[in-house]
């Protein structure tokens, strides 16, 4: 997985990626506690990823566009978002396991 940022502080939650240009490939952005997101004001499309805490992975959501919001995942804590091709490129799958750890 790439190198995330960490979104936790409702500001940074609420803004994520919006008014940025790109997500560079490599990078990521993870909104905790997420268990939805909008695309609202976005200008390019993401690959999203939902966990639980513990990494589990409950959702996929592939190239979503801007303008667009996901379903509310039950359960889930964690939003990745990454640049589109990521999922694909990772081969990752709903029940993969993720380890979040510090750089």
């Amino acid at each position: 997985m790439p190198r995330a940022a960490w979104a936790a502080g409702f500001v940074d939650r609420f803004l994520g990626l919006m008014g940025r240009r790109e997500l560079p490939a490599g990078e990521a952005l993870v909104i905790v506690p997420c268990n939805s997101i909008h695309m609202f004001f976005m200008r390019f499309a993401l690959d999203v990823v939902f966990t639980t805490d513990d990494g589990k992975v409950l959702a996929l959501y592939p190239g979503i566009k801007p303008w667009r919001v996901t379903k509310v995942i039950r359960r889930a804590t964690h939003a990745i978002e990454t640049p589109v091709g990521t999922i694909a490129a990772s081969d990752t799958e709903v029940g993969d396991q993720f380890a979040f750890e510090p750089a």
